[in-house]
């Protein structure tokens, strides 16, 4: 498919060591503040009524921020809003404890350990926060996810006509598996993507698919390590020109030997 997608940005949610929202990051992202290594603050799921809200995981609480940060900022209404969630994996701590138990003698796993298992979790948590009937999406491509929900998310603003928020977000994971998906904590970005400019919109990104070319990087070291350590976080160029209010063209990670060719144009 050589089509180009193309949407209205209308809100923005980022959440990463060091990044606990997304005005802080565009003023790391400007040079207005220098970045400090610190860990990602996962703020209390307050959507979610009490009782889930104990239940609720760092993975849970970093899908409902990311989500609630971009349709804050456009002012959007969290019932009526479509949404892609994508991820590279899961929930770490979740998947470490399931794996402890069933090396062990007693293998009755809890019911709540095992529905915070799936991947769909933090999409089903977010339909009981926002009770939301619109359509959702759940997506995980390995170190793609972030482009894969993307292009999922563009074809459904393009074809239904409606916006849609893509919540993508990864979980750090406890030795051992740490050692084989050395992901360092929890991080994502949301976009809340629109069919038509309104006054809500900060830019007007349009996708081609089908590159080969190698992924745009971030010339700042650290935040070039963010970049590349984190699959959710791959989008750190085309955010770094949201935050300059600046024209670009972004190559982004996709399927292996492919890319997407982001053209970010503010309003």
């Amino acid at each position: 498919m050589n089509r180009v997608l193309t949407a209205w940005i209308d809100g923005i949610g980022l959440i990463a060591p060091g990044l606990p929202d997304w005005p802080s990051a565009a003023a790391v992202l400007c040079g207005a503040q220098p970045w400090r290594s610190e860990p990602s603050v996962l703020p209390a799921a307050a959507l979610l009524p009490p009782a889930e809200r104990r239940r609720a995981s760092r993975v849970i609480r970093l899908a409902l921020a990311l989500g609630q940060q971009a349709a804050a900022q456009a002012g959007a209404d969290l019932a009526q809003l479509a949404t892609v969630f994508a991820a590279s994996g899961a929930d770490g701590h979740n998947c470490h404890a399931l794996c402890e138990q069933l090396a062990g003698d007693d293998r009755q796993i809890s019911p709540t350990r095992f529905h915070n298992s799936v991947h769909n979790a933090a999409a089903g948590y977010w339909g009981i926060a926002t009770r939301s009937m619109a359509p959702c999406q759940v997506i995980c491509a390995y170190d793609g996810s972030l482009g894969a929900g993307l292009m999922d998310a563009l074809a459904q603003v393009a074809l239904d006509g409606r916006s849609v928020l893509l919540v993508c977000y990864d979980s750090e994971y406890p030795e051992p598996l740490h050692a084989k998906r050395p992901l360092p904590d929890a991080a994502g970005m949301a976009w809340l993507l629109a069919p038509r400019r309104s006054g809500a919109s900060l830019a007007q990104i349009s996708v081609t698919p089908g590159g080969q070319g190698a992924p745009t990087r971030m010339q700042e070291g650290a935040l070039e390590a963010l970049r590349a350590q984190f699959p959710s976080l791959r989008a750190l160029p085309a955010l770094d020109a949201l935050a300059r209010r600046s024209t670009a063209d972004v190559a982004l990670d996709y399927l292996p030997g492919h890319s997407l060719g982001l053209r970010l144009q503010p309003c």
